[in-house]
């Protein structure tokens, strides 16, 4: 059986995460035995495969949005369509944080 890369292990997790619901860097950090956030959101950029990896789905652990490969405004809107409220670009973890897994 291959070994999944540290990128493959985070779109695995970012594959799990529901509707209406949104994950942070650190807590996928967390999920792969690591404190190295800044190596999860640097696989998240690298994703090819929006469609069925929805990195737009991470944000940052303060609630704030985060970036985006296809912009703000388009992670915005993808978020939005879920249901997910915005305010002042940012979301309410104690409302949106998925934390299974």
């Amino acid at each position: 059986m291959k070994k999944l890369t540290f990128s493959q292990k985070c779109y695995k997790l970012l594959k799990k995460i529901p509707k209406g619901k949104v994950s942070t860097y650190k807590w996928i950090a967390e999920k792969l035995n690591t404190k190295a956030y800044q190596a999860v959101g640097n696989a998240i950029h690298k994703n090819k495969n929006l469609m069925i990896i929805p990195c737009y789905k991470v944000i940052n652990n303060n609630g704030c949005l985060g970036g985006y490969s296809k912009g703000i405004n388009k992670k915005i809107k993808l978020l939005k369509n879920e249901g997910i409220e915005i305010k002042n670009n940012k979301i309410d973890l104690k409302k949106y944080e998925w934390f299974s897994g």
